[in-house]
């Protein structure tokens, strides 16, 4: 089963560049994803950039609208994914326990809606 795994946290969270703290933090990532890949059930995997650089979009009423930033307010944010491939939850809790950011901000694990087309 395909699983998506969003990473969550609060802007200015995160270990600085330059410091130990985010030495160890990308470190953790790069351990995660070596893991994921010699499993075999990396699919696929980005930081992103932060949400000021976002654009949300709707159509209403036929319009098109773009507004910069994200749609949520919320205070944590989307700061990137991974695309994984487990056999059940279980795999993909374990995998997602590997994520640093996880100490610090939260996880999210979404199975993957399938369609037949």
């Amino acid at each position: 089963m395909k699983y998506l795994v969003l990473i969550y946290a609060a802007e200015g969270t995160d270990p600085q560049p330059g410091t130990p703290e985010f030495d160890t933090m990308i470190e953790g990532y790069g351990a995660a994803s070596a893991c994921y890949v010699k499993e075999g059930a990396m699919l696929g995997g980005e930081a992103l950039q932060p949400i000021a650089m976002s654009t949300t979009l709707r159509i209403r009423d036929g319009k098109t609208e773009t507004m910069d930033g994200p749609f949520a307010e919320t205070k944590e944010q989307l700061g990137g994914f991974y695309l994984l491939d487990c056999a059940d939850l279980d795999a993909a809790i374990r995998y997602a326990e590997m994520i640093p950011t996880a100490k610090y901000g939260c996880v999210e694990i979404r199975p993957i809606q399938e369609y037949d087309v």
